[in-house]
């Protein structure tokens, strides 16, 4: 594959993150690869969820390739925002790299989590901003390099579908979930 300007190759595993604090407060930064070794450094992050007019949630199967949590379902997409760069901004570009989507996004509160994957030995932990739109119009069409699959799902279905099966999914999915419909609910 030939590197263009519309589609550079990028290693994102050498890019930095913006570690910080118990208080999410910028501290430092290093590389994606670094943050991600046992034990994990904080850093920044965040997590998209996207919603339909009937209340339905877009999820994402992570492909196979992914160095943390391969082939789990997950949320509509997720990244991380270059140190200093606004989060809300560096998910709507992550939502049109991984899904093909563009829409509002709003920022609705803040997941902190530590999870190990046993499968690769990396570590996810985040401060994770979590960031709501809604779908209205338009249909996902997925970086193959970055989504295995999508599916819209009901929240509720959702909820027990990760109780049946939770090794089907990302650790950090109910939690991101959990904040994004507590905001909702409150609005």
């Amino acid at each position: 594959m030939t590197e263009t300007l519309e589609h550079p190759i990028t290693d994102r595993e050498a890019l930095p993150v913006e570690l910080v604090d118990d208080a999410g407060h910028a501290i430092g930064t290093c590389p994606v690869s670094q943050a991600h070794q046992a034990p994990g450094q904080l850093h920044r992050a965040f997590s998209v969820l996207l919603f339909d007019d009937t209340g339905r949630v877009l999820l994402q199967q992570r492909a196979a390739v992914k160095t943390r949590f391969p082939s789990q379902w997950a949320n509509t997409c997720c990244g991380h925002p270059a140190p200093g760069e606004p989060v809300a901004a560096a998910a709507a570009v992550r939502l049109a790299e991984e899904m093909g989507l563009a829409t509002t996004l709003a920022e609705v509160g803040v997941y902190r989590y530590h999870a190990a994957d046993a499968t690769t030995g990396r570590v996810e932990f985040e401060w994770d901003h979590v960031l709501v739109g809604l779908l209205s119009a338009g249909s996902p069409h997925p970086d193959p390099d970055e989504v295995a699959d999508y599916a819209w799902i009901q929240p509720e279905a959702l909820r027990d579908a990760m109780a049946d099966d939770p090794d089907a999914y990302t650790p950090w999915l109910a939690g991101v979930l959990q904040v994004a419909e507590r905001a909702l609910t409150e609005r």
